[in-house]
């Protein structure tokens, strides 16, 4: 009597693993005797894929929120059986980074644009901003120095990551602490990083201004800890704030987000820095949950994404991040200064920029 073939074991997945985004690239391997897979979004079968080889690397479209995804292998006797990830945050397939943009160079009409609203900005702003697939962009003020504020958060998750070499464990006391400093921009927990990484917050600091130094962002400064408390593209200084501690500037930022988006494709400078995509792919998921957004203000709903760290001080706001869209995204940096109270005028200029770099890049 013949005996028959066990059905094939579970899928392995590659990537994305939970608490990662995903461009909607699916990569993992398979048992012998498997035909086809069935991809499932929340219970939802949403593909099916027939296999010819025991590695399968598809793409599909992952909605741009957190879900549950599982991928079932299928044998040709209808047996199967199924791996589930979650969550998993989706951006849109057409977003995926290919490389850093070839150009740097001024869109003319943007550039009016920008400049009209940071010259009606009551105070002093910095504006980058910049099409990820072609390097066109504007900018206002983008080299002048900042308080840097919560902003540099994101490079002090970057580090630890670096210097952990992985993703934490979920629920560790590190995966705990970087959910903290990314999603809420608690500065307890950024500090306490700080200290993990260098043996106390200046220790921190001088390995996270190494990184600044190893990407080119050479306006970028830690400076210590945090205070708990309860044609090209211009970057020419017009106008900086005058003061002590963290600084940054508009253009910097931009490099630091953009470095971000590469890594997580294994592009750009990170990865020649033991930073590995996944480690990417779990930060952009933190920034994804961020609690603080201003350059969305005035975007559509349901046809962008925003992936964005803020920072706040009494006299400082500031946003920093990735827009994405079903055909392209772009990075948007918006600082502001006003020795007269910040206030709904900051968010305001970051949701104006915010919109008028969609509308043009999304025209182009």
């Amino acid at each position: 009597m013949a005996v028959l073939a066990p059905p094939p074991s579970p899928p392995v997945l590659v990537t994305p693993a939970p608490y990662e985004v995903s461009y909607g690239r699916i990569i993992g391997r398979v048992s012998g005797g498997t035909e086809m897979l069935i991809l499932s979004i929340d219970g939802e079968v949403v593909a099916r894929r027939d296999l010819g080889r025991k590695r399968f690397d598809i793409s599909f479209q992952i909605p741009a929120r957190d879900v549950r995804l599982t991928i079932r292998a299928v044998d040709r006797r209808g047996r199967g059986s199924s791996t589930t990830v979650a969550p998993v945050f989706g951006l849109p397939r057409a977003a995926e980074p290919r490389g850093p943009p070839r150009r740097n160079v001024e869109d003319a009409r943007l550039g009016r644009t920008v400049r009209s609203f940071a010259r009606s900005f009551p105070g002093t702003c910095g504006v980058f901003v910049q099409d990820l697939r072609t390097g066109v962009g504007a900018a206002w003020n983008a080299g002048a120095r900042f308080p840097a504020a919560s902003t540099v958060k994101v490079a002090i998750a970057i580090e630890v990551l670096r210097a952990l070499g992985g993703k934490p464990r979920s629920g560790s006391r590190l995966d705990v602490l970087l959910r903290k400093v990314i999603i809420p921009s608690d500065d307890r927990a950024a500090n306490e990083l700080l200290v993990w990484l260098g043996g106390s917050m200046s220790g921190g600091a001088a390995k996270v201004n190494a990184l600044f130094r190893a990407l080119g962002m050479d306006d970028t400064d830690m400076y210590g800890g945090y205070i708990v408390e309860q044609g090209r593209i211009p970057v020419r200084t017009t106008s900086q704030p005058s003061f002590v501690g963290k600084r940054t500037t508009a253009r910097d930022l931009a490099i630091l987000m953009r470095s971000l988006n590469l890594a997580a494709v294994g592009r750009g400078r990170l990865p020649r820095h033991a930073f590995r995509p996944s480690m990417a792919r779990f930060l952009l998921y933190l920034v994804a949950h961020s609690q603080v957004s201003r350059i969305d203000r005035f975007l559509p709903r349901g046809q962008t994404t925003v992936l964005q760290k803020a920072g706040w001080t009494r006299k400082v706001r500031h946003d920093a991040g990735l827009v994405l869209w079903s055909s392209g995204s772009f990075v948007a940096v918006v600082l502001t200064w006003n020795a007269r109270g910040v206030g709904d005028s900051s968010d305001v200029l970051a949701g104006r920029i915010g919109r008028a770099a969609y509308l043009r890049f999304r025209r182009a």
